[in-house]
């Protein structure tokens, strides 16, 4: 039978004897068919396979397997419990949902966007995690929401499984966030989480050539407007990855109690740092910087880090070495701190027990803990240029107790010396707190400073109590001639410690002396 007409009658023969209705003969029946033409074969088969079966054939089938499924139907409301029988409709809809998307998606193409590659952060799945919340539609169920406390805007992202549809180009392209636990050991699990981007196949070259790099330049824009510094620490827990926090530090170079030459140099080494991509590139150096703070406890060591972050817009992972198992563990979470941030390790002389590179231990001593080796090599090794724009502090109490390769140009750039405080240090202490810049008692305090070891911590906790500004700095002179007192004393003991045990080591090399000319006589 040839189809030519875009619509047609068929005429299905009838048994006009048998199908009557009231004493009436039944018409025969006559179906239109539009548009046949588009689906000719298809369409050809059907009336064949209709016209061999007859109509009461089909009829009686149709009303055979209603009737099954009506009797199915009732049992089921019968017998079965309210729980399968919802479990048992949720699989027979998932079944034809997976048909139907089988089969519309046979076009399709998927790219695969996880979360990390290898060691690194994938910058594309960070870039469609911002860029997929701007695209979240009313159309979507689910969708996660968070503020921080300080935040004044909540922070909207995708939920997994929920798909978010985004057209580009008069291309349309859909998002889904798939995620999936994954164990580490017995004691340590991850999610790891892949970004699922679909399209129509053709249009591929877009997808890769355009649209994704759309995807990470708008981020990048996005992350820029919108950029909150972040405190990073080691959540063990989840095989020891990065969690942060909204880092909400006061601290600023303009109320940084610190000596003004001083901090007017720490600013402008930070400022040139970040201006010179291309001389590090030239010269064939890693784009990143070591600053070494050492001093006494309470001179402003963690203030000045944050008033760096502040400064620079650099976020900071605080990294505890005890936290770290083994070289291997510190090269990846290591890597994987992000560019233009800040790296800090305090107390650096305490936290661990740095072996010296020179120490013999076996072979499986070595692979079980942080050696010194293994943290130089990432601040001066190979593995130092595995990033751009990266700051890195040490701090200590005591500078002599670090090894000297460590200490070297190179490794730690700058050493400052976070000194006792002086009088410029009091006077921007006075501003901050008190907001004065004179006073007659200025004199005395000043003297008193230069005269006594104290940290400006000590000064600023008399400058906090709740009286009034003269009454405040009178306290503060008292304060400086006890705290002198203190000073004097403790160190009187200490030299009384130093010439006991220098006794001590006298008498004992003397016995040792004594002890060989008796043996040899």
């Amino acid at each position: 039978m040839a189809l030519t007409s875009s619509s047609y009658s068929v005429r299905f023969p009838m048994d006009t004897i048998r199908y009557t209705t009231l004493g009436r003969r039944k018409q025969p029946r006559i179906v239109s068919v539009r548009r046949a033409s588009k689906y000719p074969s298809i369409f050809a088969k059907i009336l064949e396979k209709t016209e061999s079966m007859g109509v009461p054939t089909v009829v009686t089938t149709a009303a055979s397997v209603a009737e099954t499924a009506m009797l199915a139907r009732s049992l089921a409301q019968s017998y079965l419990p309210l729980e399968v029988r919802q479990y048992i409709s949720y699989e027979v809809r998932s079944f034809v949902k997976r048909s139907m998307v089988h089969y519309f998606n046979s076009s399709q193409m998927t790219i695969t966007i996880e979360e990390f590659e290898g060691y690194y952060h994938n910058e594309v799945f960070d870039a469609a995690k911002a860029y997929v919340a701007t695209k979240i539609s009313p159309s979507n169920k689910r969708i996660k929401v968070s503020k921080h406390e300080n935040d004044s805007n909540y922070e909207v992202a995708v939920e997994r499984d929920e798909q978010v549809v985004d057209v580009f180009n008069g291309v349309q392209f859909q998002w889904v966030l798939r995620s999936q636990r994954v164990e580490k050991n017995s004691k340590s699990r991850s999610d790891v989480r892949i970004f699922e981007l679909s399209f129509d196949k053709r249009f591929k070259d877009i997808a890769l050539e355009s649209y994704l790099p759309f995807i990470v330049k708008r981020s990048t824009s996005m992350k820029h407007q919108k950029k909150k510094l972040e405190l990073f620490t080691l959540d063990e827990s989840y095989w020891s990855s990065w969690t942060s926090v909204t880092l909400a530090h006061p601290s600023t170079f303009k109320t940084l109690a610190m000596d003004a030459d001083l901090k007017r140099s720490v600013m402008e080494d930070l400022d040139k740092f970040v201006k010179r991509s291309e001389y590090y590139k030239r010269v064939g150096k890693a784009w990143k910087r070591g600053y070494l703070l050492y001093g006494p406890p309470g001179t402003g060591k963690s203030s000045l880090i944050a008033a760096m972050a502040n400064h620079l817009n650099f976020d900071i992972y605080d990294l505890d070495l005890t936290a770290v198992k083994d070289n291997s563990e510190l090269r990846r979470v290591l890597i994987d701190t992000g560019n233009r941030s800040i790296l800090v390790v305090e107390d650096i002389d305490c936290s661990i027990a740095l072996d010296n590179r020179t120490t013999d231990e076996p072979e499986k001593s070595r692979n079980q803990k942080v050696t010194l080796s293994g943290l130089l090599n990432f601040t001066d090794g190979l593995w130092s240029s595995c990033g751009d724009q990266r700051i890195i502090i040490f701090t200590t109490n005591y500078k002599d107790k670090l090894d000297p390769a460590l200490l070297r140009p190179g490794r730690m750039d700058v050493h400052i010396h976070m000194s006792y405080c002086t009088p410029s240090t009091f006077e921007a202490l006075a501003w901050n707190y008190l907001e004065i810049k004179e006073h007659p008692l200025f004199s005395k305090i000043e003297e008193g400073i230069k005269e006594t070891e104290v940290t400006p911590a000590d000064v600023a906790e008399q400058l906090m109590r709740n009286e009034s500004v003269d009454s405040i700095l009178e306290g503060l002179v008292e304060f400086l001639k006890v705290k002198k007192i203190k000073n004097q004393q403790e160190k009187d003991k200490t030299e009384d410690k130093t010439e006991e045990t220098k006794l001590k080591n006298k008498k004992k090399t003397t016995k040792g002396k004594e002890s060989k000319v008796k043996k040899n006589g």
